[in-house]
């Protein structure tokens, strides 16, 4: 679950459960969580969620007095519930409201579920030096080139550390690159300033793209219902075989402990 999801789950999610309170919560594996079942149980039930945002990968709900914040790991189903509704077979987490709605989670792999007063958020070290969002207002062109400068290492890695900017993953990482015609090994003092700005061009377009189409089509939103972002519609060489531009056999090469799709014509090294 990359930025689009998050945007897209976060804003559904906002707009079903602000203003209620939490009557109960289950969480089948405690080891997701920062502190001991029975202590999370006691301090949310009965608080408020003021407030749900998305930062980078990650959901801020705001409860109050305390900051419930949820990574999904490598992905998971966030679905909601009403009274009546059946709820799925399988579940990691439930969290319910006083008006009987709520939500489960069914994690694919791992997931982060942490509670932080609300006075010591910054004190939760896997969110508190997260980057800017790049579909964020303050994302700006000359913000992006103040993040660049005197940067020294490969421009892939540095756009998928969270700590640069908050959000891309492995999924759109290809196509971003690819659009702008720029290699995931290209060290980045090697980039010109054309390029800097067709990357962060092609960010933002891209990534706004799957937000207007929903999201990505193996991801399901709030309500059930997979995103319109097809990654054999929509990428022109993410998973792909030939570059839509020349031709060319794409390739799928190592670039760390990632894979990376490139055409090594569009984007030569």
């Amino acid at each position: 679950m990359e930025l689009p999801e998050t945007i897209i789950l976060s804003g559904q999610m906002e707009k079903e459960l602000t203003g209620k309170k939490i009557s109960a919560v289950d969480v089948v594996n405690p080891k997701c969580l920062n502190v001991p079942f029975e202590e999370f149980q006691n301090t949310i039930v009965g608080k408020k969620i003021t407030s749900v945002a998305p930062r980078g990968k990650w959901f801020f709900f705001s409860l109050d007095t305390h900051v419930l914040l949820f990574n999904p790991g490598m992905g998971a189903y966030v679905i909601y519930f009403t009274p009546g509704d059946d709820l799925p077979e399988k579940y990691q987490v439930r969290l319910e409201c006083e008006d009987k709605t709520g939500f489960t989670i069914r994690v694919w792999w791992f997931c982060y579920l942490h509670l932080m007063d609300s006075k010591r958020i910054q004190e939760h070290n896997m969110t508190a030096n997260l980057g800017v969002m790049p579909l964020h207002e303050s994302f700006t062109l000359e913000y992006f080139n103040k993040l660049l400068k005197k940067r020294r290492g490969y421009i892939k890695s540095f756009l998928l550390n969270q700590k640069n900017i908050a959000g891309i993953g492995n999924f759109y990482i290809h196509d971003i690159l690819f659009d702008a015609q720029v290699h995931p090994l290209r060290k980045i003092p090697s980039l010109t300033q054309k390029e800097i700005e067709d990357l962060y061009h092609s960010m933002r377009s891209l990534l706004q793209k799957s937000v207007d189409l929903g999201g990505s089509s193996y991801e399901k939103d709030f309500y059930g219902n997979y995103g319109g972002f097809d990654a054999k519609e929509h990428f022109r060489v993410g998973y792909k075989s030939e570059c839509p531009v020349c031709g060319t056999q794409i390739e799928k090469i190592k670039t760390g402990s990632t894979s990376s799709y490139v055409c090594p014509a569009c984007q030569p090294l």
